[in-house]
């Protein structure tokens, strides 16, 4: 039965996946295990489940119907584990997360391993990367996601916040250049900007009561990576405008000086999503709360964004 199971399992994910070498890397086996498996289950059911060729698979019509049973068979073995999994007292199992490489860095990965060393059966696996992923499609249990979220029939989501955006810059800058003193004095100073590709991100700044306004600084210098932005802002380069939760190990060791605090923006919520599941296992509810009540904090908290 086991055998059975297993051949199912690998069947669906070379489906899903589009090809055995990557069904492979899902799976943490090497390409031929899997053919192998494909093989004696087509042996086993006596028809032909893949067109292969040198270039492409593609299902053949026996192997369509067989994946959205085999789907549909997994799904309620899925529900049934989960169903038990829920309540249970401890997470066990692995748990994949997607988050973005540096906030995932600095805050996640340390949170989730302290939830590891606490429930010694959970096990994780931590994707850092910025590009949007698709949760389903590369098998992740929950992701972070910043900015407006899309609409998703497939996905839930919960709300973490609002990142607060401060204007920054080092004291060796102020003391050759001067201290803005209105938002109206940025676009005089030199400025390290976030640029991707060729697009530039403007300041949205809501400083001392006033609506929100988009400013821009001299573009003397231009990177795609926040921690080398806040890097080159200790090094006396230029005004920056970066969350709060990065800048606050620099302020605190009085590297970099708050000028403006820009306030909370709704570009810059983050929530977490996850897959629709009728049942939540325990792995998965123990990280979201733990996200969910910490988060929050870290993203707008009084010690990350000192009083101005």
């Amino acid at each position: 039965m086991n055998e059975r199971l297993n051949g199912i399992n690998v069947f669906v994910h070379a489906v899903e996946a589009g090809s055995f070498s990557a069904a492979a890397v899902r799976l943490h086996q090497t390409r031929s295990a899997v053919a192998k498996a494909i093989a004696r289950l087509e042996e086993r059911l006596g028809v032909r489940l893949f067109h292969r060729t040198t270039r492409s698979q593609s299902l053949t019509e026996a192997g369509e119907s067989y994946y959205e049973r085999c789907v549909r068979a997994l799904a309620e073995l899925d529900a049934g584990a989960a169903s038990i999994g829920s309540g249970r007292s401890e997470p066990t199992g692995r748990l994949r997360i997607s988050v973005p490489v540096l906030f995932g860095r600095q805050f996640v990965a340390p949170l989730m391993l302290e939830l590891a060393r606490r429930y010694p059966k959970l096990a994780l696996d931590i994707s850092f990367n910025d590009r949007v992923v698709d949760l389903i499609e590369d098998g992740f249990d929950i992701g972070l996601r910043v900015g407006p979220l899309a609409d998703s029939s497939t996905l839930a989501a919960r709300r973490l916040g609002q990142q607060r955006m401060l204007v920054c810059a080092a004291p060796s800058y102020l003391a050759r250049h001067g201290r803005p003193a209105t938002v109206d004095e940025i676009p005089r100073h030199d400025g390290i900007l976030y640029s991707h590709g060729r697009a530039v991100k403007a300041w949205v700044i809501a400083a001392q009561g006033a609506k929100l306004r988009e400013v821009l600084p001299v573009q003397r210098l231009l990177f795609d990576d926040l921690q080398a932005i806040a890097d080159a802002a200790a090094s006396g380069m230029g005004l920056v405008w970066l969350p709060c939760w990065l800048v606050a190990p620099y302020v605190k060791r009085g590297e970099l000086q708050v000028l403006f605090d820009c306030g909370e923006l709704e570009a810059s919520q983050m929530h977490l999503v996850w897959p629709h599941t009728p049942y939540m296992p325990a792995k998965l509810r123990v990280a979201i709360d733990t996200l969910l009540e910490v988060t929050p904090i870290y993203l707008a908290s009084a010690e990350a964004a000192p009083a101005v």
